[in-house]
């Protein structure tokens, strides 16, 4: 499956496992470790398939602006955090599967892929009726 996947990560060697796993099975990664760049993203880019965030990013921002922003596109995303005990409500509203770090980034970008298929086969259903 060839894909378009956006990454949201702010951790520079993590990004970059991310980047290279999502390679090796042929998808296109688009990177960003920040809300304004992950918006800017997906403002840009007319197919982004699925995207992989991390729930907390640098400077106190978390990823629930681009998760909405995703979900207002009906593109399918999952978490990618180690801040599993997370009490910020609006994160705990987002409703995606969740891969704990550390996870092999091939574990993830499978994940995610898993994702995307969930999706596409929901869209299936619901034109079929």
């Amino acid at each position: 499956m060839s894909c378009t996947i956006l990454l949201v990560e702010d951790e520079p060697l993590v990004m970059m496992d991310l980047e290279f796993a999502a390679e090796d099975r042929g998808c296109r990664p688009l990177s960003a470790a920040s809300v304004r760049k992950a918006l800017q993203l997906i403002d840009s880019e007319s197919e982004i398939d699925v995207a992989i965030l991390d729930v907390s990013l640098g400077n106190d921002e978390t990823c629930v602006p681009v998760a909405r922003a995703l979900e207002s596109r009906g593109v399918p995303y999952i978490l990618h955090t180690g801040d599993l005990d997370r009490q910020e409500e609006q994160v705990r509203t987002l409703d995606a599967p969740l891969v704990a770090k550390p996870a092999a980034a091939e574990d993830v970008i499978d994940a995610a892929m898993a994702a995307a298929e969930r999706s596409v086969t929901s869209d299936v259903r619901m034109a079929a009726q």
